[in-house]
């Protein structure tokens, strides 16, 4: 018995210095970096997305299930591509990996990121985020609706929002690319989080046009991601004070679609 408890003791030991000297590594490597601080050489990364080929048209929704969804949105729609002149918007465009930042940190932002819920769609239906940003969702329906994001990297949550609520307010305190937003209850409702370490990232607008800013020069990878392709890589050279562009295409006879 004497012996059973001498080495019951000798492993809480060895288990308790092992979890000291992980903690303190992972403290030390948040010490090691600097934060980012601009010093006027920035460049930036800009462009625009197309799409090639003809996408499927719109099919209207069946959201017979719950009625009050029709009072904001009477002849709803899917939203899996929207395209103007051949540009696609809402592709997720961020730095993947660059030396340059290599050994730094960067504030998180002050502001919330906000997620509304319009019309039984999450708006928008792609976004980003920093790591331990706050995500403010919204509920502006006359409806319960359910929050289910479905992470790999974060902890899962899922919860319901009654009508004139308060917003959730949830962090990630995790990098992740990209986290599924789904409604138990709403099965059609589809977002799409991306979480970074970093804020090199950016969602193209109605005409396909993005931009990311504030770079320090050095050679990057860029991702491009849309839900219905997945992703797609790039190589790019910053240079002090100038201005980059990539142009990406995605093709319709490589749709994957994401989940």
């Amino acid at each position: 018995m004497k012996r059973q408890k001498t080495l019951c003791a000798t492993v809480g030991m060895v288990l308790m210095l092992f979890a000291v000297s992980l903690t303190w590594g992972q403290s030390e490597s948040q010490a090691t970096k600097r934060p980012y601080q601009p010093n006027g050489s920035e460049g930036y990364v800009t462009g625009t997305v197309s799409l090639i080929g003809t996408p499927p048209r719109a099919t209207r929704i069946d959201m017979s299930a719950d009625p009050a969804c029709y009072e904001h949105n009477p002849n709803p729609r899917t939203k899996f591509f929207v395209v103007e002149d051949g540009r696609l918007a809402e592709a997720l465009i961020y730095v993947k990996g660059g030396t340059a930042l290599n050994g730094l940190s960067f504030e998180t932002p002050a502001t919330n990121v906000v997620l509304d819920q319009r019309g039984c769609f999450y708006v928008p239906r792609v976004l980003g985020l920093q790591v331990n940003q706050t995500l403010e969702v919204r509920n502006s329906d006359n409806t319960v609706q359910n929050v289910h994001p479905r992470p790999r990297n974060n902890p899962e949550w899922n919860r319901s929002q009654a009508p004139s609520s308060e917003p959730l307010m949830e962090r990630f305190t995790h990098a992740e690319v990209v986290i599924a937003f789904k409604d138990n209850q709403h099965p059609w409702k589809m977002a799409y989080v991306g979480v970074f370490a970093h804020p090199f990232f950016s969602i193209s607008n109605s005409k396909g046009e993005f931009t990311i800013a504030g770079l320090p020069p050095g050679d990057y990878t860029l991702a491009a991601w849309h839900e219905q392709f997945g992703e797609q890589t790039f190589e790019v050279t910053v240079f002090p004070r100038s201005t980059q562009n990539l142009d990406i295409k995605f093709d319709m006879a490589d749709r994957k679609i994401w989940r």
